[in-house]
C-alpha cells in the first residue's frame, strides 16, 4: 500500500483509507445528520402548521440541505478534514499533496456527497472507490483530495538535507511564495524522493531547471554558493511551516507543533534540515549545500521547465 507524500517532500508514513474503514466512517456521519435533521423537522413542524403547503415545502428543502450538505461541509472546514466518523476511524482528508484542505475542497466535496452518498445510498461512493487505486469516491477526484489512515504510521528511512546556513533561513523568511502554483510544488516533490535514483549528473541539471522556474516565480535567485537541490530542499521546508502556522497555529519545530494530525519533531531550529525520502548517499557528503554537484551536473541555466513528468 502506498504511502502519502506531501508537496514539501516529506513522508508522513500515511496510507490511503479503504472502503471498509470509509464505510464505516460515512455510516457514522450518516447516522448523526439523519438524527440530526429528523429532530430539527420534528422542531420546525411545530413552528410550521400555521404557513401554507409551499412555506412548509421551502422550510424542509431548506433544513434538508442545510443540515445533510451545509453542515458536513462547515465541520470539514473547521476541522481540516475530520469529521466525527472520520475521528472515531482514525481518518483525515488531505490535498493530494499532503496539505490541509480548505473550504473549496470541502464544498465540492459536500456537494458531490449529497448525489453519491445521500441521494444513491452509497452505490455511487462505494463503486467509485472500488475503482480507485487509492479509495477515492467522485467527491475527491474533483476536490483533488485523498483520505488518509492517521493511526497506522508505515516505517520508512529518510534522509535529511544538511540544514540551511542562519542567513539563508533569514531570505527564506521574506520569500513570497504565493504565486507558485500547486503543479510545480507537485513535481519538486516528485524530485527529490526520486533524486537519488537519478543519474547525478541529470539528478543536478534538473535541480538547477527547477530552481529557475522557481526564480520565475519568486522573482529571487539561487544564492551563490547553495546547490540548487539543497535550496529547493529548504523552501519546500519554508513552505511546509508556513502551511503548519497557517491551519495549526504553530510553526514546525516548536514543541506541541502538528502536521496533518502527526506530531511534527524539532525542525530546523534544533538542526534537521527537511526531510526527503528515497534521497541516495550522495545527500550527505560534503559539498551538497555547496556551489557544484554531488556528481558534477550543470546548474540547467537558461531552462524555464523541467520536462519532468510525476508517475501515476
Amino acid at each position: 500500500m502506498s504511502e502519502l507524500v506531501t508537496g514539501e517532500a516529506v513522508v508522513l508514513g500515511l496510507r490511503p483509507a479503504r472502503l471498509p474503514s470509509r464505510a464505516l466512517a460515512v455510516v457514522v456521519d450518516l447516522a448523526v445528520s439523519w438524527g440530526t435533521y429528523i429532530v430539527v423537522s420534528l422542531l420546525l413542524m411545530s413552528g410550521t402548521s400555521s404557513m401554507d403547503a409551499a412555506a412548509v415545502a421551502a422550510v424542509a428543502v431548506a433544513t434538508f440541505v442545510l443540515v445533510q450538505i451545509g453542515i458536513p461541509i462547515v465541520i470539514e472546514t473547521l476541522s481540516h478534514g475530520r469529521s466525527l466518523g472520520k475521528l472515531m476511524c482514525g481518518l483525515r482528508v488531505l490535498r493530494e499533496d499532503g496539505g490541509p484542505i480548505r473550504f473549496r475542497h470541502a464544498l465540492v466535496r459536500g456537494a458531490m456527497g449529497a448525489i453519491e452518498i445521500v441521494l444513491t445510498m452509497g452505490a455511487v461512493a462505494c463503486i467509485a472507490s472500488l475503482v480507485s487505486a487509492r479509495g477515492r469516491r467522485l467527491g475527491d477526484v474533483f476536490a483533488g483530495t485523498l483520505v488518509v489512515r492517521e493511526r497506522l504510521p508505515a516505517a520508512r528511512q529518510a534522509v535529511a538535507f544538511p540544514p540551511p546556513p542562519p542567513w539563508l533561513a533569514g531570505e527564506l523568511g521574506a520569500l513570497d511564495l504565493s504565486r507558485v502554483p500547486d503543479g510545480w510544488w507537485l513535481t519538486v516533490r516528485q524530485f527529490l524522493a526520486r533524486m537519488g535514483q537519478l543519474d547525478p549528473q541529470v539528478g543536478g541539471a534538473m535541480a538547477g531547471r527547477l530552481a529557475e522556474d522557481l526564480r520565475g516565480f519568486t522573482g529571487v535567485s539561487v544564492p551563490q554558493g547553495v546547490y540548487p537541490a539543497a535550496y529547493l530542499a529548504a523552501v519546500v521546508g519554508e513552505r511546509q511551516s508556513r502551511e503548519a502556522q497557517r491551519a495549526f497555529g504553530a510553526p514546525l519545530g516548536a514543541p506541541g507543533a502538528v502536521l496533518n494530525g502527526v506530531a511534527v519533531p524539532g525542525g530546523a531550529g534544533e538542526g534537521e534540515g527537511p526531510v526527503v525520502p528515497g534521497a541516495g548517499a550522495d545527500v550527505g557528503k560534503p559539498g551538497w549545500a555547496e556551489g557544484r554537484s554531488p556528481g558534477g551536473g550543470g546548474s540547467g541555466e537558461g531552462a524555464s521547465r523541467t520536462g519532468f513528468v510525476p508517475p501515476v
